[in-house]
């Protein structure tokens, strides 16, 4: 059982992480002429996209990271519970394969093996992990995110908020200690991700949000 539990580790591990290496963002801008490494602050998230491109083309990008991480994070589930007995069945083993294919998309959405092993923040695919995999949670981050962005237009700010509000959440809706730690772990992931923009926070330098569509060869 031990064996069968580590192999489906694993393989939801991988395949979680070839979703999460699909690299949307790219071919969004690229099917609008833009190479969105060369545009706005460089990073293929929906953020950028929507900076650089427009809206319409951002909001997909941000559709389709979401996906990814609703994707790599169900799909173990429904295999565990209706493809057979050989398949790890309980509760809490469940669980562990749904986080495993959760960290995959997260994994391969920040270091996809398609762009050299860069990508987003994971802020978009976690959502969507977080959303599949316990709800409530999720719901309260975007709220969280919601509040913040409406508040200060920084999206970075927001962000890091989400992040932090996760283990928090997890922990007042008394959800299970290995839930609680993996949001923990998660939040400083994202937080860790945000390490420039939190460096450009307290200098006063980070970029505010804004309708208007900047200049795509000025640089963040």
């Amino acid at each position: 059982m031990i064996t069968s539990l580590v192999i489906a580790l694993v393989v939801a591990l991988a395949v979680g992480y070839l979703l999460g290496s699909l690299p949307f963002g790219v071919w969004v801008a690229r099917a609008h002429g833009v190479d969105i490494f060369k545009a706005g602050s460089g990073n293929p998230g929906a953020t950028n996209v929507k900076r650089s491109v427009g809206k319409k083309a951002g909001n997909l990008v941000f559709l389709l990271d979401f996906l990814k991480g609703v994707l790599a994070t169900i799909w173990p589930v429904i295999v565990a519970r209706f493809v057979g007995p050989g398949c790890a069945c309980d509760a809490e083993q469940v669980e562990r394969m749904a986080v495993a294919g959760m960290v995959g998309a997260i994994v391969g959405h920040s270091y996809s093996c398609f762009i050299g092993f860069r990508g987003g923040k994971g802020v978009a695919t976690s959502i969507g992990g977080l959303l599949a995999l316990c709800w409530p949670v999720a719901l309260l981050g975007v709220a969280v995110w919601l509040v913040v962005f409406y508040a200060t237009r920084y999206v970075s700010l927001a962000s890091i908020l989400l992040a932090a509000s996760l283990p928090v959440s997890a922990w007042l809706l008394h959800r299970t200690a290995f839930l609680t730690m993996f949001f923990g772990l998660l939040g400083v992931f994202i937080i860790v991700r945000h390490s420039t923009n939190i460096q450009r926070l307290f200098n006063g330098t980070e970029s505010k949000f804004s309708k208007k569509k900047p200049e795509p060869s000025v640089a963040k």
